[in-house]
């Protein structure tokens, strides 16, 4: 049993991967759970419009953040804002009494906001002081828009796509071409007449059928059982699916060519799975992180596909409202997709000439038993 132990121990100082994995992973699961796990909300973007917005705006107290005053704007203006995504609360001054307009797609900071919204709808009362004979202003009017209800399955079903989207793009990606290492296969591709970006992208081009088929399936099924709506541009999301499919593609890929068994594999994966889950905006709020972890979600490509999917099912964002998102989710995905077709390639060229030492070795060992076994016969 003691020569067990020690064998053990041994293995595992020698899978460096493993090791990491069981004294960092929980590390870094309590660090990222420590600051990310809260539903709490200390800032809501707030803006401020039409004549009496000067007035009304010192009345507004945290966590409402104001952003923007624009007493010469109004309903529109302030519609297009939370369409956007630029606010989560907008305020419309003016008779007969305020408009509070809240982007209920904001789960957890709509939330929030309606209970530091309801002590300005009881004192909105006293933002103008009423005329002689008059009767004083009418409370503020609130307005839950995209979300009336403040339902979990509407903020929860747009972003499951990116979860469908990174488990086939990176683990069964991953370990699609890890099995062609261990069994073989790999090397013998490498001696045909295939340029490495044809096997690679022949590698990729199934797992993005099958990507794209589990991506019509989760929508179809959130549309017609749960009732999401899908009020956007078909179009729109399509491009950004594709996008963020290539990029957890590339990454797939990536963990494959620095994996050495499909073990290895699942563990990285894994270890990139988990923050993209947990500090995407998927579940808690960007707000409520703490900027110090906050930073790592913008190099995670489910952040920005999140904000695709909700803000073209939930609020019918057009693609001029999502540049930015678009822009970085592009941009990730081709940093991610050239290193892997660097590493591809690197694994994939040499493998013709470092097959030539094994076939000396093999002819030398070859003599040498044969020396060996003339030798026996002279005895």
């Amino acid at each position: 049993m003691w020569a067990l132990i020690v064998k053990e121990f041994r293995q595992m100082r020698r899978d460096r991967r493993t090791l990491a994995l069981m004294i960092v992973m929980p590390i870094v699961l309590l660090v990222v759970l420590g600051y990310a796990a809260s539903f709490d909300v200390h800032s809501i973007p707030t803006v401020v419009a039409g004549p009496q917005a000067r007035p009304v705006t010192p009345q507004l107290h945290k966590p409402l953040d104001v952003t923007r005053i624009e007493p010469a704007k109004g309903l529109a203006w302030a519609l297009s804002e939370l369409r956007d995504g630029k606010a989560v609360v907008a305020i419309v001054t003016g008779a007969p009494r305020p408009a509070v307009l809240v982007d209920g797609t904001q789960l957890f900071a709509a939330r929030t906001a309606l209970t530091a919204l309801s002590s300005f709808s009881r004192s909105s009362s006293g933002t103008s002081a009423a005329a002689p004979g008059q009767s004083p202003p009418l409370p503020a009017a609130v307005h839950i828009l995209y979300n009336p209800e403040l339902k979990t399955s509407d903020i929860m079903i747009p972003g499951i796509p990116g979860i469908v989207l990174v488990f086939v793009g990176t683990v069964i990606t991953s370990l699609g071409v890890v099995r062609e290492r261990e069994t073989g296969t790999l090397e013998q591709l490498a001696v045909m007449p295939f340029r490495p970006r044809d096997v690679f992208f022949g590698k990729i081009v199934p797992y993005f059928a099958v990507a794209t088929a589990d991506l019509a399936i989760v929508i179809a099924v959130g549309v017609a059982i749960f009732g999401v709506p899908f009020r956007g541009s078909m179009g729109v999301f399509a491009l950004g699916a594709l996008l963020f499919l290539f990029a957890t593609l590339g990454m797939g890929v990536l963990i494959s060519s620095v994996s050495e068994n499909q073990g290895q594999a699942v563990q990285l994966a894994m270890m990139t799975m988990l923050p993209q889950v947990l500090l995407s905006g998927l579940i808690f709020p960007l707000s409520s992180i703490v900027a110090g972890v906050r930073w790592i979600a913008y190099f995670l490509p489910l952040t920005y596909f999140t904000q695709i999917s909700r803000g073209v099912m939930l609020r019918a964002e057009p693609i001029t409202a999502l540049w930015q998102p678009f822009v970085y989710l592009a941009v990730l995905g081709t940093v991610v997709l050239f290193l892997a077709t660097l590493r591809f390639r690197s694994y994939l060229s040499p493998a013709p000439h470092a097959r030539m030492p094994r076939r000396r070795m093999g002819s030398d060992s070859d003599a040498a038993e044969t020396a060996l076994a003339g030798s026996r016969d002279r005895k």
